[in-house]
């Protein structure tokens, strides 16, 4: 059965790629390499568009 979730919007700077794994060419003692986490700052990693925060201006 498909599952029906609320559509969402998706970050426009990210795509909905919210993290990517990027290799330093470097390989650990078990052989497996290392890797760094990059998280979208837009979204904070989240996939979907933030609320706007709200500022205060004025007195």
């Amino acid at each position: 059965m498909p599952s029906h979730t609320p559509n969402r919007p998706v970050c426009r700077d990210c795509d909905g790629f919210c993290v990517a794994l990027v290799t330093t060419g470097q390989r650990h003692r078990d052989g497996s390499r290392v890797l760094l986490r990059v998280v979208c700052h837009a979204c904070q990693g989240t996939g979907h568009p933030t609320p706007a925060a709200y500022v205060r201006a004025g007195r």
